[in-house]
């Protein structure tokens, strides 16, 4: 459907054409996801697992992603967006029940290690499909989109979740998890496979699209990990400093609840932008809201300070939903496009998994308001690296 000038296909493009193959599994799959992250921990504590073990079980989603970027690019390369998809829901529905029947903490973290996979796989492959299913023209919205009906799902969750374990215990919220994947794999079955009619049955390998990319990775790509990394701090460094202030578990639920629905309601804005105005004038905002958040944050004692400060960060986030994935699709040649996507998602991924990683290190060696103006010193300077590139990429994206 996206054609080069393709003004028909422009005009005549609906959202609501694609809405329910595009978007209802994302949002579905987000809802599972949701449930269970929460309690996670708490469940693997349940399980016999150390503060510490548990906080790795929780870390080990976000390595799942990791280890698997380069391997899902290679795969969607191979199989095609569609029947990645599926593979993606059914192996992750396994690893949902089998979690939910785990009686020890390490069979635990082989399931969520391998949901994880299957949450990269998921990504990419859906990040193929709205490439070839919409207009460069909607390209940003439709990215945004994306991100968005992933935040309904984890803001929907949590609240079906808890409904749940107060009926029949934590465990069921695998389950939930379980059968939302399975919803997300029949749903998808539905989807044309682009990618799969349009690119080589023989793949490229993914180190040779990679080397071949390798300034766009080493430079906007760099951008995509600043930007990964900013998102990330706000959930290992606010609720660090909510209770460093004494602020009641409960009311920061309900402050991060707020946050995500400021992230939701500015979804569609952000994608207009995009696609109007430019990515640099939403990557920006993301890095430096949480810049100015974190200088900010050591002035704050109460939750309305604190509430605050998260409610400019969501602002910035929630502006630039799908922005990294607009960039690495505007970014992504032709051929070899999976592979390279798989290595636009190590890129998200690095900083997704480092950001929390700093936040710790830092707190480590310093009091946590000296270390919240240092992460916050060092967004200001990942801003100007993020400006300077993506104002660029926008060049050279408006240049025929």
């Amino acid at each position: 459907m996206t054609e080069p000038g393709g003004t028909a296909a422009e005009t005549s493009f609906r959202f609501r054409d694609i809405a329910v193959v595009a978007y209802a599994p994302a949002v579905t799959s987000s809802i599972g996801r949701g449930a269970v992250l929460p309690v996670l921990a708490i469940h693997a504590g349940a399980l016999g697992a150390s503060t510490a073990v548990a906080a790795f079980v929780v870390a080990l989603l976000g390595i799942g992603q990791l280890v698997n970027s380069l391997p899902s690019g290679a795969l969607v390369a191979r199989l095609g967006e569609r029947r990645t998809l599926v593979i993606a829901g059914l192996v992750d529905a396994v690893a949902m029940v089998a979690a939910f029947l785990a009686t020890s903490v390490w069979l635990l973290c082989a399931c969520i290690v391998v949901s994880g996979m299957t949450w990269t796989a998921f990504l990419l492959a859906r990040q193929g499909f709205l490439i070839d299913a919409v207009p460069l023209s909607h390209r940003a919205r439709a990215m945004a989109l994306l991100g968005g009906s992933m935040r309904v799902g984890v803001l929907v969750g949590p609240l079906l979740g808890a409904l749940l374990i107060h009926l029949f215990g934590i465990r069921s919220v695998f389950l939930l998890a379980a059968g939302a994947s399975l919803v997300s794999a029949v749903i998808v079955t539905r989807m044309p496979d682009f990618g799969r009619v349009s690119r080589d049955v023989v793949p490229r390998p993914v180190h040779s699209v990679l080397w071949e990319h390798r300034r766009t990775l080493l430079t906007l790509g760099m951008a995509v990990v600043i930007i990964g990394a900013s998102r990330s701090v706000r959930t290992g460094l606010l609720p660090l400093w909510a209770d460093h202030v004494h602020i009641d578990a409960a009311v920061v639920s309900l402050l991060f609840a707020v946050a995500g629905t400021i992230d939701i309601l500015l979804t569609l804005p952000g994608g207009w932008l995009l696609d109007t105005r430019g990515r640099q004038v939403v990557a920006v905002p993301v890095v430096l809201a949480v810049g100015v958040g974190c200088l900010l944050l050591p002035l704050t004692s109460s939750a309305l300070g604190v509430g605050a400060v998260m409610a400019l960060i969501a602002l910035g986030n929630g502006l630039g939903s799908g922005i990294v994935m607009t960039l690495g699709a505007d970014a992504a040649p032709e051929e070899g496009r999976s592979q390279f996507l798989g290595g636009w998602r190590l890129c998200g991924d690095i900083g997704n998994t480092g950001g929390p990683l700093l936040v710790a290190a830092v707190a480590a060696v310093a009091p946590l308001a000296a270390a919240s103006m240092g992460i916050g010193l060092l967004a200001l300077a990942g801003t100007i690296w993020v400006g300077y590139w993506t104002g660029r990429a926008d060049r050279t994206r408006r240049t025929p």
